[in-house]
Parts: structure tokens; C-alpha cells; sequence
């Protein structure tokens, strides 16, 4: 359920993301979306007990994760600016390869053969993509697999703080560092919003904000490399909308590398073996 929110309120940044920047710099995106996600953030601040409860035990995990989120995120809407809808969510789609590999080597969770397929998969799905052999890379591509480790770093680290933090205490705080780390470049570059790309900047506020209290809620029910797999149906559903509204058209390549990725993602689904039990236990 919470997943299902993170994924319908993340199609809609995507559209809002590709309007905003039509007129806007993707410094001057952010600040406003952490400042304004601030205040659509209050009400469930008084709600899990005031700023109070916003207190952390673990402010340099807290501000190293905002920060790589922070800057995954600008590299994400940029990239929304150089390369079509699909081919950039289909590049984000490597997130749950580097979570898999940061969750087993610092988190603990067991790699089985089925994640292994996985991040396989999806490192070939990359290639096919980005085709490094061809010449042709459009740094586009590059950017968004930038952004994608970096995610898959964040999302690592929300997983490990979902320990100790609560999730209103995670995006609070995620807010809190982003708006502060962006306030002097997005002042440095300002223009002053239409009314029109206000209302995108709005849906990119709440959106964006409340989609990681969903993913958050989400990492508190189950393992990172569970949670997140189910997330593969924003690849069609945002190539659909690329379609739709921009009349963007995805290469047999892209489709194709998508497949693999989408397909990794399937195998991490399938549940381990349970641990044999010893003889005497």
C-alpha cells in the first residue's frame, strides 16, 4: 500500500519536474520543493508529537543522506531536461541493484542467487541503454545513472535509519539539510515563478515530500530489496505518460534494456529459502 503511494505520487513529479524546468533551474526546483514540503510536512509533525519528536540520535547519518538524496535528485531533474521520460526512470530503475548490494554489505540482508540475477540483469539492462559503444552517450544518460547510485544510496541509509528514526523525523530532517544546502544557489540563480509553473512547483512540493513518507513507511514493513522491486510499473506507466503528453517515443534499445532491468527486479522478488534447521535445535 505504501508503495503504491510512492509510485503514484512519483509519476507525478516526473511530469511536474519536466514543466518546472521549462522556466526554471534546477537549484531554485529544489529549494522551493524542500521549503514548501516544510510546510505541507507540519501537520504530521504535530501529529507523531511536535518538533519535539523531531529530535535525532543520528544527525551525521541524517545529514549524509540528505545530502547524496540532495544531490541524486538535482542530477534527476536535469536529466529529465536532455533525455525523454521513459529512458530517464528506466535508468533510475538501477536503484534497487546498488540498494541490494549497500543492504547486504552494510545492512545485513542475505544476497541469494536471485539478487545476484538481479543486479546482473540490470547492469546489462544499463549497457543496452547507454550503449557506451556506440559513441553516441548522451550525458543525459550518464546523469541519470549518477542519480540512480545515488538513490540507491539514500534509499541504503533510509533502511538503516528506520531503525532508530521515525519516518515524519526522516523526511523532516531530509527537508530541513536540503533546504539549507540549496538556499545560496538557488538565491544566486532566482527568477521569479509564473502562476503557472507555481502549480507545478506545488505538485513537485507535495509529491515529492509525502512520496517519501510512503517509501519510508514502506522500508518499515520489509527489507530494501523487497520494497523496492515493487516499484517496476512506473517504468511503463512514466513511458506512457512521456507518450501521451510529450509524444515521446522509446528506441527498441531502451525497451529492451528496460525489460532486463524490470526483469531483475522480478527474480529479487522471489522469496529466500528458509534456513535449514539443525538437528537438535
Amino acid at each position: 500500500m505504501w508503495m503504491a503511494g510512492w509510485l503514484s505520487l512519483m509519476l507525478i513529479v516526473a511530469v511536474a519536474g519536466r514543466e518546472a524546468t521549462r522556466e526554471l533551474n534546477v537549484f531554485q526546483i529544489m529549494e522551493l520543493r524542500s521549503t514548501l514540503g516544510l510546510l505541507m510536512l507540519y501537520p504530521l509533525i504535530r501529529l507523531y508529537g511536535g518538533f519535539a519528536a523531531m529530535r535525532t540520535s543520528r544527525p551525521l547519518p541524517q545529514i549524509m543522506r540528505a545530502l547524496i538524496h540532495y544531490a541524486a535528485q538535482l542530477g534527476w531533474f536535469f536529466a529529465l531536461t536532455l533525455i525523454p521520460l521513459g529512458q530517464v526512470v528506466s535508468i533510475e530503475f538501477t536503484m534497487p541493484i546498488w540498494t541490494a548490494i549497500l543492504a547486504a554489505s552494510f545492512l545485513g540482508e542475505r544476497m541469494t542467487i536471485w539478487k545476484i540475477s538481479a543486479i546482473a540483469l540490470g547492469l546489462v539492462g544499463v549497457v543496452i541503454i547507454v550503449r557506451p559503444a556506440t559513441g553516441e552517450v548522451n550525458p543525459g544518460q550518464l546523469i541519470a545513472l549518477a542519480a540512480a547510485v545515488g538513490f540507491g544510496i539514500s534509499v541504503a541509509m533510509m533502511k538503516s535509519l528506520t531503525r532508530t528514526e521515525s519516518t515524519v523525523a526522516i523526511v523532516f530532517w531530509m527537508l530541513v539539510i536540503q533546504s539549507v544546502a540549496g538556499f545560496f544557489p538557488a538565491l544566486y540563480l532566482w527568477k521569479s515563478p509564473s502562476s503557472e509553473v507555481w502549480c507545478w512547483i506545488v505538485a513537485i512540493a507535495f509529491c515529492g515530500t509525502f512520496s517519501h513518507f510512503c517509501m519510508a513507511r514502506a522500508m518499515l514493513y520489509a527489507d530494501a530489496t523487497i520494497v523496492l522491486p515493487m516499484d517496476f510499473l512506473r517504468v511503463p506507466l512514466t513511458a506512457t505518460a512521456g507518450w501521451l503528453i510529450y509524444s515521446e517515443r522509446l528506441d527498441a534499445f531502451t525497451v529492451l534494456g528496460a525489460a532486463l532491468i524490470l526483469t531483475g527486479n522480478l527474480l529479487n522478488l522471489k522469496p529466500s529459502a528458509p534456513a535449514p534447521v539443525r538437528a537438535g535445535a
